[in-house]
């Protein structure tokens, strides 16, 4: 699929593309730059994409940047009778750490990234660095805003998110403050094109465990209760106050499980805090990683 990568969107994300052989298929990365290597990992619905700006920060000032695609997501393979649990892209990411040799690395985390890397950190913890966090979640929380709820439910769910595009299309206007531009919505929408490109946008809506009984509970307090690992990591936590989904409740309890990180509260940027912080967000995160 990358090479057939539309000429705008090339020009928007023109790093060279890399493959690992996975359970479920071939997942796409991106591996630019030398130096202290930066894992960032990406949520539902975006992929590798929502990260290029601050890769290139983070090249620019004399790191290596890795942004996997989730299996399903952006570049990679999209199996249609894969898992999608949170557990198999823990995984996923933890293969590519040990096929790249990473020794030492730091995160960034983003939406679905936050429990899968820090299903990573807490599997690794003499392993990583640095934290940055923005806006998402490694822990249990039973606040589930409905019009995500609804995508959840048996049968319209699936209709809404894989056939009408009703979750990755309204995200392109429900995550920003700042309008994106035509050029943009239809970058991050690209990969996502059709009922089987949109299979991990819907498994991810019905990955959110909720209850006990959900297959990936046991997996995210496994993770939740490993975070007290990484108490002693240098972290950042950079907020867009104006999230609908990932309020200013998950920010206090990110600051409660680690007093000591750094905090950037963005009062007017979005779910999607990269695009509408801009420059000076994207350049203070790549210096703080330094």
């Amino acid at each position: 699929m990358s090479e057939g990568l539309p000429e705008g969107l090339r020009a928007l994300y023109p790093f060279p593309s890399s493959w690992i052989e996975q359970p479920g298929g071939q997942q796409h990365y991106i591996d630019v730059g030398e130096g202290h290597p930066v894992i960032m990992v990406h949520g539902n619905p975006t992929w590798s994409f929502y990260y290029r700006n601050l890769a290139q920060a983070v090249v620019d000032q004399g790191m290596r940047a890795i942004v996997p695609d989730h299996l399903g997501c952006g570049l990679s393979d999209k199996p249609q009778d894969w898992s999608y649990q949170l557990n198999d892209h823990v995984e996923n990411v933890l293969r590519l750490v040990e096929k790249l040799g990473l020794k030492r690395f730091s995160l960034v985390v983003h939406d679905w990234g936050g429990a899968i890397g820090m299903g990573v950190a807490t599997t690794l913890p003499e392993a990583v660095e640095k934290i940055v966090v923005l806006n998402t979640s490694a822990f249990r929380s039973k606040r589930m805003p409905l019009r995500i709820a609804a995508c959840r439910w048996p049968l319209i769910g699936r209709f809404l998110v894989r056939g009408l595009n009703g979750f990755a299309g309204p995200a392109t206007k429900m995550t920003t403050v700042q309008p994106l531009s035509g050029e943009l919505k239809d970058a991050y929408l690209w990969p996502y094109r059709s009922w089987a490109d949109r299979v991990a946008i819907s498994r991810f809506v019905e990955d959110i465990p909720m209850k006990p009984s959900h297959p990936s509970y046991e997996r995210l307090v496994k993770i939740e209760e490993g975070l007290s690992q990484l108490r002693d990591k240098p972290m950042l936590i950079a907020w867009g106050g104006r999230d609908w989904c990932f309020d200013v409740s998950f920010f206090r309890e990110w600051q409660e499980r680690f007093p000591e990180a750094k905090a950037i509260w963005k009062q007017d940027c979005g779910h999607y805090v990269l695009e509408d912080g801009g420059e000076e967000l994207i350049l203070g995160l790549a210096r703080f990683l330094r």
